[in-house]
């Protein structure tokens, strides 16, 4: 740390302490210049590639030698708090960027600098080749979620509130690859390289959607949904022969076919399930002299009450909100497409037995 003065940097001197406001005050006892000692401005980066690794550096010097940090360092005159980041991010890693937002300010003392003040930027890497500078003995990016203990308390702090602001962000393009995991752009972004392919994700299911709360709902209501598409198909004039049917049978019928419809949500159902049960609703149909049109009617009314229940159970105070209930639309119109279509064919095979 700092060693307190002996002599006036401006007369030269002897420096004496006085009481001001309660604190100490170091001034000079011929002149009477007082001197502040202030916190020590530190400036440091977060750089986060496209496979969410942070670049950190290790460091060669003391305090914390051999440890791994952001790139950091002291801001100095005649520069910008953001500038000082930008300036050690290059000098010690090689990288140019740009500076995006403040993640954190962090205030705290030092065995070996006494105050310090460090202040973490988010930056985009603009060029520049990632290589350890004069103060670092390597160079290496690591997942946000693997991280090595950090020389700074400072530096785990700005990475979590870097985790904290993106977590959403995260959420939805996670999100998107489970939803649709061979489509271009999902595969142009890539998971990165060491990452799962889309097969991969296939085989791993729906388990992460963000649907997975209003999926939860359907399964647990599912027999309020049955109750009320029996309302709907009573009173609508384009089901009035599905309305004849037993009731008690019909109920069974759709209370599993929500659940069926969560399950596969879930990647619980696999595709021959939904083919089989919706064959055999077809041909069940068909027996009870049902015609196709209000077959078909009765499952577009089941799909417009699931998706009006999850409408309502959901919020729309966040962006994550909105594409969480536009993920769960895409998904319920992807099951009923399918149920449609097997449904008719179902309908046909025992129409031409």
């Amino acid at each position: 740390m700092t060693k307190p003065a002996t002599y006036c940097s401006n007369c030269g001197g002897a420096i004496g302490v006085l009481d001001e406001g309660g604190r100490p005050r170091e001034y000079c006892t011929v002149c009477g210049t007082i001197f502040y000692r202030n916190p020590l401005p530190v400036a440091s980066a977060v750089v986060v590639n496209a496979r969410r690794e942070v670049l950190l550096v290790k460091r060669r010097q003391p305090p914390q030698q051999g440890m791994w940090c952001l790139p950091i360092g002291f801001a100095e005159l005649n520069e910008t708090i953001e500038d000082a980041a930008l300036r050690e991010l290059e000098e010690e890693a090689g990288v140019k960027a740009r500076v995006t937002g403040l993640l954190n300010v962090d205030s705290s003392y030092s065995d070996f600098y006494g105050d310090i003040l460090v202040v973490t930027f988010e930056v985009e890497k603009t060029g520049g080749v990632e290589r350890p500078g004069d103060d670092a003995s390597a160079l290496a990016y690591f997942p946000v979620a693997a991280l090595p203990d950090l020389a700074f308390a400072a530096n785990e702090k700005a990475v979590a509130a870097y985790v904290r602001g993106h977590k959403e962000e995260w959420e939805i393009q996670d999100s998107f690859r489970r939803l649709e995991p061979d489509a271009p752009w999902v595969r142009a972004g890539g998971h990165g390289e060491g990452g799962p392919s889309s097969g991969e994700w296939l085989r791993r299911g729906r388990e992460g959607l963000m649907s997975a709360v209003l999926v939860a709902m359907l399964e647990k209501e599912a027999p309020q949904v049955a109750a009320e598409w029996l309302a709907e198909v009573s009173a609508n004039p384009s089901t009035q022969t599905l309305a004849k049917i037993d009731q008690v049978w019909l109920t069974e019928r759709i209370t599993n076919a929500v659940k069926r419809l969560s399950r596969w949500m879930r990647g619980a159902a696999p595709p021959e399930e939904i083919r089989n049960a919706y064959r055999r609703w077809g041909r069940e149909m068909s027996a009870m002299e049902c015609p196709l049109h209000e077959v078909l009617s009765g499952l577009s009314l089941l799909k417009r009450i699931i998706w009006v229940q999850a409408r309502a159970a959901g919020a729309w105070e966040r962006p994550v909100d909105a594409y969480r209930m536009l993920e769960l639309f895409t998904l319920v119109g992807s099951f009923f497409d399918r149920a449609f279509y097997q449904a008719a064919r179902g309908y046909a095979e025992a129409v031409h037995r």
